[in-house]
């Protein structure tokens, strides 16, 4: 495992990022601030549409056209990578951050066999054709599937959801990256393979001390995988603090109302009803003087309109709006 050091692996300091749609530039992250140390693992969670995925993404600087960062830094290992150039990106993708998505089949070529694909990201890290093969069989062994030979023969849609994302997974891991992202890597899985692709993860990233940035709305897979997590609303990062206490001890009124959506034990559908958080988001973009949960708070005051609330630091690393 490596050694953990204070320079974060990755920091994203008041990030802001927009989309450009029908010639507007509307904004979908907030000027969020956070920080990974290697080999560790931080979470961020938020409904859909609030801009978990876009903050990965950016990480990487793999936005879509219609992307861009407005203002803030992004910086891996101490180095700013805001603005380096295309090449210098590139190499950085290639041996130092992955990424495994959360539709592995859509990741995949359809017209190419698995082996070929996964062959193709040692071979860019200049192994020959006989050596990428040996590899790719040594990489599926790693990620648990069990025939692998037979594997590197299929095609995609040859593989099931579970069996594509391990694929996915050993590509990801093929460079031995310092920082691994996760878009939501279970979506669409049956929980018994949701859980052994977890487990797998998770012990993966014990043997490589790999740090990750794991996006989820799922708090359960939250709670079990990371060290820390942040919760984002409308693009803005509102908590964050070690997993436990965050979720034990939630402070921001968003948080409070995430936890209480959680369906409990003992509930019948006839007779008891959900929780849920009254209202909607602030539609993409919209321009928001205050604080951003504002619409949907129970316990908002005039001033919360006006002045954007700041952070106050609570105990062990705790933080929230």
């Amino acid at each position: 495992m490596r050694t953990v050091t204070t320079q974060p692996t990755l920091e994203l300091r008041d990030l802001r990022v927009a989309y450009r749609v029908r010639g507007i530039d509307r904004e979908v992250l907030r000027g969020i601030s956070l920080s990974i140390q290697p080999g560790e693992a931080y979470g961020l969670v938020g409904e859909s549409g609030c801009g978990k995925s876009t903050a990965a993404f950016a990480a990487m600087r793999y936005l879509p056209r219609n992307g861009s960062i407005t203002g803030g830094t992004i910086h891996f290992e101490g180095k700013d990578i805001t603005s380096i150039g295309d090449d210098e990106i590139r190499e950085l993708r290639t041996n130092a951050i992955s990424m495994v998505y959360q539709n592995p089949i859509a990741a995949l070529n359809p017209t190419i066999r698995v082996g070929k694909q996964v062959a193709e990201v040692y071979e860019l890290l200049g192994k020959s054709a006989d050596e990428a093969r040996e590899l790719s069989l040594a990489a599926l062994k790693r990620v648990q599937i069990a025939d692998a030979e037979a594997v590197l023969e299929r095609y995609p849609h040859q593989l099931s959801g579970g069996m594509a994302q391990r694929v996915i997974i050993a590509m990801a891991l093929a460079s031995n990256p310092r920082l691994l992202v996760l878009d939501e890597p279970t979506t669409g899985l049956d929980a018994t393979v949701e859980a052994e692709v977890l487990d797998l993860v998770r012990a993966l990233r014990a043997e490589t001390g790999t740090a990750v940035l794991f996006i989820s709305h799922n708090l359960g897979v939250i709670r079990t995988m990371c060290d820390r997590v942040g919760v984002l609303y409308a693009g803005a990062l509102v908590e964050e603090g070690p997993t436990e206490e965050v979720l034990h001890k939630p402070n921001h009124p968003y948080t409070v109302g995430l936890l209480r959506c959680i369906p409990r034990g003992g509930l019948h559908k006839l007779t008891d009803r959900l929780d849920t958080i009254p209202g909607t988001p602030p539609p993409l973009g919209a321009t928001l003087a205050g604080c951003v949960f504002v619409d949907r708070c129970a316990i908002a005051k005039d001033s919360c309109r006006t002045t954007p609330p700041s952070f106050v630091e609570l105990a062990n690393g705790h933080r929230a709006r």
